[in-house]
């Protein structure tokens, strides 16, 4: 009998940490999703890879980076490898010279369509371990998370610049404090007291 929330908190802190009850959720879905693929389908990263390619033909590496949340040297590594088994293909961007753009092989297209079936079977399973009117719920906050995920890497390049912006502000303030400093310390030169004229006499008559 599964737990209800309240219940399943107070086992222990294990129960109430995020990053372990998602660790353990993702392990059960990917069981679910390997059940469902078979041993001659593809692996849940290699699914997203080609349905994002699929999506958008000719994406960069880069370009898939960001559609399918997979970090960049796992990410090309992935490609190489699928491309090595005929699954994709890899050919210079039209866009950008120095770029290589990824499409569907046949082969990997067939793959793909074989596959949807499968990913949508365990998706409804994955779906049906929470009741119904939980449901849209869920997948709104799994998706303001993979959000999150998506835009962490342009927060910390902003973090970056304005951390970047203030150490240079920064050292602009420690000199103008030095030169202000040396300023004062230099000892004012005494200017030479002023000699007043004297008037001379004027002649008696």
């Amino acid at each position: 009998m599964v737990k209800s929330g309240k219940q399943a908190r107070r086992a222990g802190t294990l129960a109430e940490s995020p990053s372990h009850l998602m660790h353990r959720a993702l392990q059960l879905a990917l069981d679910i999703y390997a059940e469902e693929a078979g041993e001659n389908g593809p692996t849940q990263r290699q699914f997203a890879v080609m349905e994002a390619v699929s999506v958008k033909e000719g994406l960069t590496q880069t370009e898939l980076v960001r559609a399918t949340g997979i970090d960049r040297s796992t990410l090309a590594d992935l490609v190489a490898r699928m491309t090595t088994k005929g699954l994709l293909s890899r050919e210079r961007s039209s866009l950008d010279a120095r770029a290589k753009a990824v499409r569907l092989s046949p082969e990997g297209q067939a793959l793909l369509d074989a596959a949807r079936p499968k990913v949508e079977a365990a998706d409804k399973r994955i779906m049906g371990l929470l009741p119904k009117a939980k449901r849209d719920g869920f997948l709104d906050m799994l998706a303001e998370i993979a959000a999150a995920a998506d835009a962490q890497p342009d927060l910390e390049k902003a973090e970056a610049k304005a951390l970047k912006r203030a150490a240079k502000e920064a050292r602009k303030a420690e000199k103008a404090l030095e030169k202000a400093a040396e300023k004062a310390a230099k000892p004012k030169k005494a200017k030479p007291p002023k000699v007043k004229k004297s008037k001379a006499a004027e002649p008696v008559a």
